[in-house]
């Protein structure tokens, strides 16, 4: 077998041990040829590429080199001989032998697969083949021209994860043949860095984990996806996000969502040059070394658009953008929590396994991140429900007000504070300091409606009255009896909250109704208990 320097081949007889041809030749103290191995995972080798004290190549690993003879390598196969085996073998008798189950005398009962005829005639018509999965088979190349989308024509979906795929003519040559496809994935496929002429015009979405792409590919790579709608970069080491032609990203006009998970992007203003994206509305950046988010103020736009002719003023940085993943990350400041307010469509937010949310590091509970994330619908991956944000909400200020400083202290370290604080009619309870006169009651007063739903008392009238917020759910019972003039009812009350398809029970006697979660102009529901 005639290897090369560069080539990628696989272990024969195991498809998912992976290296590139690093060295071919003589071994001094051994007979005959040796072909020198960087394996793709680390561990697999038993040397860094030099023997006896003697260097043949350098290997990223200490651990990740072998030399072995050529013959117990493969150099794989064809995209269509995959096909073959994946899709057109079938089972030895061997196999359908071990298919069985023990029954209760512990004897064998053979399994049938139910249907399996009919299935293995579908997969054997190619023609009608949308879907092909093709991982770890050793691919290398798409096979006889012209060929491919004569067998496959209407295949939709491709998963070449994991195979020896390297140039990108190939995929290009695979793309070329198979108009209908939109959706390759190349996971694991260490891609070239030649990156040109490529016509990948039907492709929609496009998988490109671990293969080693920088961003300065993607930039080349872009004039070729003219409709591409999902990227995805994970595991590539990008470290810069560096446009070719301007300080920010152009292009990508139909760009929905782009995974950047598990890379090296460690400066926030590299993000900054994907706001221009106009259709983005995913951005994933989990597992980077991100410390800080800042959405960009007019100074920080003027800067962008330094340099970039076509850069529009007029529009507003991540104009679409409803999900940003930043779990994992080094972010740390509550200023970062706050800025995520000014992106103007953002509702899914993670930010878990940050210090910022991690309250054994000094960092926020959830009912914080909820109360000080206004627009969020989604946070590390958990719906808020109204009654959770309504009892965040409330819990965070009556947090708030019960530290010390100034109000213009409070208002710069919780810029929601005063905002939530008369959204749910919450009012400091302080005593009147007038010197005669009978005193006020403290101005902490909620007006709640007290509607009766009970069998026997559901034909009394509507009650509106304003209790102070530190009434409890125990007292606000007894007072039911006085309000509505019932004497042998024992009440169960409910909160009922708008959005909300169900009223939730009150049934902590102890809890005060702000806690409870009770609020200015909220109904309370009166049953009777059975």
């Amino acid at each position: 077998m005639d290897l090369k320097m560069g080539q990628r081949v696989h272990s024969v007889g195991d498809c998912r041990r992976i290296g590139t041809v690093k060295y071919v030749g003589e071994v001094e103290g051994y007979s005959g040829n040796w072909v020198g191995i960087e394996w793709d995972d680390i561990a697999q080798g038993k040397h860094d590429g030099s023997i006896n004290g003697v260097r043949y190549f350098q290997s990223h690993s200490p651990l990740s080199a072998s030399f072995l003879r050529s013959h117990k390598l493969s150099c794989g196969i064809s995209l269509l001989q995959a096909l073959q085996v994946r899709y057109r073998s079938t089972s030895t008798q061997q196999e359908e032998d071990e298919m069985y189950v023990l029954s209760a005398t512990n004897r064998r009962i053979s399994v049938q697969l139910l249907g399996k005829d009919i299935i293995q005639d579908k997969l054997n018509r190619f023609e009608d083949l949308k879907s092909a999965s093709l991982f770890y088979l050793g691919v290398s190349s798409c096979g006889p021209p012209s060929q491919l989308g004569a067998t496959i024509p209407n295949l939709k979906e491709l998963d070449l994860t994991g195979n020896l795929l390297s140039e990108w003519e190939d995929v290009g040559t695979i793309c070329n043949e198979l108009p209908a496809l939109v959706a390759l994935n190349l996971s694991c496929n260490k891609m070239s860095n030649h990156v040109a002429g490529l016509q990948l015009k039907s492709i929609k979405i496009l998988v490109l984990n671990n293969t080693g792409l920088n961003w300065s590919q993607v930039e080349v790579l872009k004039n070729s996806l003219p409709v591409i709608e999902e990227l995805h970069l994970m595991g590539n080491k990008v470290r810069i996000i560096q446009p070719t032609s301007s300080t920010v990203v152009q292009g990508f006009n139909y760009l929905r969502l782009l995974n950047l998970e598990d890379n090296c992007l460690a400066d926030w203003n590299e993000i900054l040059k994907l706001s221009q994206l106009p259709s983005l509305e995913q951005l994933h950046l989990n597992k980077n070394s991100l410390n800080c988010i800042r959405y960009p103020d007019n100074d920080a736009i003027q800067k962008l658009a330094s340099g970039c002719e076509s850069f529009d003023n007029n529009v507003v940085p991540f104009p679409n953008l409803c999900c940003l993943l930043l779990g994992g990350n080094d972010i740390g400041d509550l200023a970062s929590v706050d800025s995520l307010n000014s992106f103007p469509k953002l509702t899914d937010i993670r930010l878990s396994e940050n210090a910022v949310t991690d309250p054994g590091k000094g960092g926020i509970a959830r009912y914080v991140l909820i109360a000080r994330l206004g627009k969020v619908h989604i946070l590390n991956g958990s719906e808020i429900s109204p009654r959770e944000r309504k009892d965040s909400e409330i819990r965070y200020v009556r947090s708030v007000m019960s530290k010390q400083g100034s109000q213009k202290e409070i208002n710069r370290l919780h810029p929601r504070f005063s905002e939530l604080k008369t959204h749910h009619g919450i009012e400091d309870e302080r005593p009147s300091s007038q010197a005669a006169g009978p005193q006020k009651m403290a101005s902490g007063l909620i007006s709640i409606t007290l509607k009766c739903v009970g069998p026997s008392i559901a034909e009394k009238p509507l009650m509106t009255k304003k209790l102070p917020a530190s009434t409890t759910v125990g007292k606000l019972k007894n007072l039911c009896g006085s309000f509505l003039k019932f004497k042998l009812i024992k009440p169960i009350l409910f909160l009922q909250e708008e959005g909300s398809p169900l009223p939730s029970l009150l049934d902590d006697d102890m809890a005060s109704l702000i806690d409870a979660g009770v609020c200015n102009e909220s109904t309370i529901l009166i049953d009777e208990e059975k």
